[in-house]
């Protein structure tokens, strides 16, 4: 990577040796990537996760989560940071977590599976939060959702967390923390200090992830991203933290992820045009990513079934990964949407019944629905070592199904709309934005939106956007 001259860093270049902290390789590259040298197409990619993240952000203006988040919010009014339909400024950390947990509410973001799994768009309203407070324009909001791409979904490939315990909303913690002391415009050395003091007091836990899962499962990153801007912002006041908080004799590789080496020189730059924001993964249905190809393989199947061929089993084929975390006991009989939206048996059998996937599909009367228990009733989930093997790399599922009629019936998919092979166009952001938008802010809010976020690297004024996105807008425009 090759260094040159960055208003966000403002102390003399060190020569990177092996020897330096993997936190002070990480703030280099945080600091020196060139805002100006974003090619196109990484620019392009940019504004179509901010678009899709405006559309889940919609679709849980009425959760019992962001009502808490908000209501928390509230008590601390101040006038640098906007939530997302409310009128209510506050502070950027908590708007961080407020705007966070709207987004990851209903599974719907995107993702990337590495070693470990994640949602690289959790890290995207800490960033405008920060961007908003301090009149960031555009580009450099952009350039520091990139930072944050990179070094959540580097960090993902290089190591698993959830094999021994820990979430993977760690590595969302980290990248924040670098993105964050960006757009504050720390030196280096704060910003390294940045991702020490947030990594060594903010672990979080797999059980939010385990058994049947809470309100927690979706504020968990939004969270991570929270104490990543709180630890920015103490480091930009001086405050260090301890290091080295990778490879310390209680650091982060004895702790949690084991060693693993990270080539921050190749991480993506002008230079390779290496980006990993575009290797990041979209959603078409509102529930894990990693079984998405499960639900298309359910439609396809319901297709052939002719009507009144009762179905008598069915048998799903899955990666290791997916059998361990999709199909434990509690994945079999879902109580809450959270736990719906990573069940594998249960979204299949809403697939085989439906024929689709959507909001509906986890209303509390849709989960308690006796025909979807009584398919999974008869649903089994084994691991395929052919499909672990494509894994992570294809996110593959097979499913088959027994009738009454004694005919069988096989689907399998490899990959599916929104991955790599067959990724999302500008015209299905925008379709899938107005669909969540109908309900919530009027057509003129929404072309408003889809303008601003068109010119994101122009844009100066965030309160354009948090106006339209108001449900107040609604009323405004009429």
């Amino acid at each position: 990577m090759t260094a040159h001259s960055c208003s966000f860093c403002s102390f003399p270049e060190k020569h990177m040796t092996a020897q330096e902290p993997l936190a002070a390789r990480l703030a280099r590259y945080a600091c020196n990537l060139d805002a100006t040298a974003l090619p196109e197409g990484v620019l392009a990619c940019v504004r179509q996760r901010f678009l899709d993240s405006l559309a889940c952000v919609l679709g849980a203006y009425d959760a019992p989560p962001i009502k808490a988040a908000i209501a928390l919010a509230s008590t601390v009014p101040v006038s640098a940071s906007g939530i997302f339909g409310t009128a209510l400024r506050t502070t950027p950390d908590l708007a961080a977590f407020a705007n966070g947990a709207m987004v990851r509410f209903l599974d719907y973001n995107d993702g990337y599976m590495g070693r470990e799994p994640g949602h690289p768009s959790d890290s995207i309203f800490a960033c405008l939060a920060l961007a908003e407070m301090g009149n960031i324009p555009g580009r450099e909001l952009m350039a520091a959702i990139v930072v944050a791409y990179e070094i959540q979904m580097r960090l993902q490939d290089a190591a698993s967390l959830n094999k021994h315990g820990w979430d993977h909303v760690n590595y969302v913690n980290i990248a924040v923390a670098a993105a964050a002391s960006r757009l504050l415009k720390l030196n280096v050395g704060q910003t390294e200090q940045a991702i020490n003091l947030a990594l060594n007091g903010h672990i979080a836990m797999r059980q939010v992830r385990s058994g049947t899962l809470s309100d927690w499962k979706g504020c968990s990153a939004a969270n991570a991203a929270r104490n990543a801007v709180f630890a920015a912002q103490l480091a930009g006041h001086g405050m260090t933290g301890p290091s080295p908080i990778f490879e310390g004799k209680m650091g982060f590789f004895a702790q949690l992820s084991g060693a693993f080496e990270l080539d921050v020189e190749a991480f993506g730059n002008p230079d390779n045009g290496d980006y990993s924001i575009l290797r990041s993964l979209t959603k078409t249905f509102p529930t894990n990513g990693e079984l998405h190809t499960a639900v298309w393989a359910g439609i396809n199947l319901k297709s052939q079934i002719a009507p009144g061929d009762d179905i008598t089993a069915i048998h799903i084929e899955t990666s290791e990964f997916n059998r361990r975390v999709l199909a434990d006991e509690d994945k079999f009989k879902p109580k809450t949407r959270e736990t719906a939206d990573h069940s594998l048996p249960y979204n299949v059998a809403c697939a085989l019944i439906d024929g689709d996937v959507s909001l509906d599909t986890y209303t509390p009367e849709r989960i308690a629905d006796p025909k979807i228990a009584a398919l999974m009733a008869v649903t089994t989930v084994s691991e395929d070592p052919a499909l672990t093997a494509l894994f992570p790399r294809h996110l593959a599922n097979r499913v088959t199904v027994k009738l009454a009629s004694g005919a069988s019936l096989i689907d399998e998919v490899i990959s599916g709309p929104g991955s790599l092979e067959n990724p999302m166009t500008d015209n299905d952001f925008e379709r899938k934005f107005r669909r969540m938008a109908a309900a919530h802010i009027s057509d003129r809010a929404q072309r408003s939106i889809l303008q601003f976020t068109a010119k994101l690297e122009e844009q100066k004024d965030y309160a354009l956007l948090f106006a339209a996105m108001s449900r107040s807008s609604e009323q405004a425009s009429q």
